[in-house]
């Protein structure tokens, strides 16, 4: 059985309840492969825009469309990464003897992510073993999430539900709430709910990106949704729900976005209908509000109903990145960055530390130029994983 952030892909010879399972268990990766590319579109932002850095999560206003769409369609990645690590768990569990297994698997992973992200991680980010700042990120919250799950997995399937919608639906009630730094319980509400700068004993300082209380709803409805895919379901039936939940999502965004009210910040009529519609897609990230996981896991549930009736030969080369994800993640952030310092060894002004480039649709070529190399080492990686026997191979 291989890790539940890494499935394999069918072998075209299966039939019956496997090739239904192979079938499931490939549009779960070519999901994953599909974001994972998004991914390095927006890294690639990271690294090759500086000049035109957008604010949290973008300008509407002012920014370039090209540019507001291209970080726009990296809201995916997150959240639907997220929901397919509990379904994976869930697969996992499943597989193991039940949710003793996954909370077990869970815990331990969720540690080793948390390490990760101080260590090779942030070492990706900065290039520096010794900085004065860290940034928390994806691969923390994921970890985090991981840890909470391992906990949520024990209880009853309608209480996991209520509290992964309850999270995802209503945290932004306590967007109001904040705690300074003199009082007591700042850390923890800061790791919960407030993107602000943690003071570490060592006198580094840690930025906290990821605000960890909705990825946690968003994990355990990714749990939540788990027996749907279990092999004997019948594939028809699991992808009618994914469509009635991924409508039902989307139509709730557009209500609450609507209204105006509830759900994000409110949007505002630009001087065009272009920019009026930037302002409506304006979601925060930072922690993803209710309008912003709506819109994402709604979209992201109708990309996976769609992907499981996509031939596997089709999908085949999105599968192979989404066989690796954790791999690929280190992978692409230090050929990204190393990338970058060579490019400005040759071609950028003395006194910048990083290249940028003129243009976005330069990002889009880089990011397919660097996906290429990054295919052949997933694959290969990816294979060497179902090859081996060691356990550590499944933290990987």
């Amino acid at each position: 059985m291989n890790s539940p952030l890494s499935t394999a892909s069918p072998r075209p010879s299966l039939s019956g309840n496997a090739a239904i399972r192979s079938a499931r268990i490939v549009s779960i990766d070519a999901l994953r492969g599909l974001v994972i590319l998004l991914m390095l579109v927006d890294h690639a932002r990271e690294f090759f825009y500086l000049h035109a850095q957008v604010g949290d999560p973008m300008d509407a206003a002012n920014v370039d469309p090209a540019l507001f769409f291209t970080r726009l369609t990296a809201h995916l990645c997150a959240p639907v990464f997220v929901a397919l690590t509990g379904l994976a768990a869930f697969l996992y569990g499943d597989a193991k003897g039940g949710a003793g297994a996954a909370s077990g698997f869970l815990f331990r992973r969720g540690l080793f992510l948390v390490a990760l992200e101080w260590s090779m991680v942030s070492f990706g980010w900065s290039f520096d073993l010794t900085p004065d700042r860290f940034f928390l990120q994806v691969i923390w919250a994921i970890g985090l999430s991981m840890i909470a799950l391992a906990g949520l997995v024990h209880l009853p399937r309608p209480a996991l539900i209520a509290a992964g919608l309850g999270i995802v639906l209503g945290h932004n009630l306590l967007d109001g709430v904040t705690v300074a730094p003199s009082q007591w319980g700042h850390t923890v509400w800061a790791i919960l709910h407030e993107r602000v700068w943690l003071d570490l004993p060592w006198g580094a300082k840690a930025r906290v990106s990821y605000p960890l209380l909705p990825w946690i709803g968003v994990i355990a409805l990714g749990y939540a949704i788990g027996p749907w895919f279990r092999p004997g379901v019948a594939a028809a039936w699991r992808q009618r729900r994914l469509v009635l939940l991924g409508c039902a999502s989307l139509a709730l965004f557009l209500l609450l976005r609507t209204i105006n009210l509830y759900g994000d910040r409110p949007w505002r009529m630009g001087e065009t209908p272009l920019r009026s519609a930037m302002s409506f897609l304006n979601l925060t990230k930072y922690p993803p509000s209710a309008d912003f996981l709506l819109l994402t896991l709604g979209v992201g549930a109708l990309l996976l109903a769609a992907f499981e009736r996509v031939p596997a030969r089709i999908v085949g080369w999105l599968v192979v990145f989404g066989s690796a994800p954790l791999f690929f993640y280190l992978l692409h952030l230090y050929l990204l960055h190393a990338l970058n310092l060579m490019a400005n060894a040759i071609w950028g002004a003395e006194e910048t530390q990083f290249f940028s480039l003129p243009d976005v649709t330069l990002l889009w070529l880089v990011a397919a130029a660097l996906a290429v190399p990054c295919w052949f080492a997933c694959r290969w990686f990816a294979a060497r994983k179902r090859a081996s026997g060691a356990w550590w191979m499944r933290y990987l």
